[in-house]
């Protein structure tokens, strides 16, 4: 069974920085395409960032720059380094993970099929 527990979230001022950790539990960790979405309120859920198992790495537009997606596989944890944040970044933001490339080949799939339970993030100007 596959769980992923989301850590790292909390309340800073615009401009700051935060890390958030999802630590990820069941198959084998370096197997997953890993990804960090979030969902505001009243918004649907983004796409922010995305870590392939080759360890290559995508963001969307509104935070290339300032966030960096990175795994440890020694530790089965995924980051989300997030610097300069805005106002507009506050959300609950998710991990989640798939295998579904390692599995059947292709890349990263968009709906990823494990998730964990979420983490907020406020940021206030």
């Amino acid at each position: 069974q596959v769980q992923l527990v989301e850590s790292g979230g909390g309340s800073v001022q615009a401009g700051g920085s935060l890390t958030l950790s999802c630590a990820v539990s069941g198959y084998t960790f370096s197997s997953y395409c890993l990804g960090w979405f979030r969902q505001a309120p009243g918004k649907e859920r983004e796409g922010v960032a995305i870590i392939d198992s080759d360890g290559s790495t995508s963001y969307a537009d509104s935070v290339k720059g300032r966030f960096t997606v990175s795994k440890d596989n020694a530790r089965n944890t995924l980051y989300l380094l997030m610097n300069s944040l805005k106002p507009e970044d506050t959300a609950t933001y998710y991990c989640a993970a798939d295998r579904r490339k390692w599995l059947y080949g292709g890349s990263c799939r968009k709906d990823f099929n494990y998730w964990g339970q979420g983490t907020q993030v406020t940021v206030s100007s």
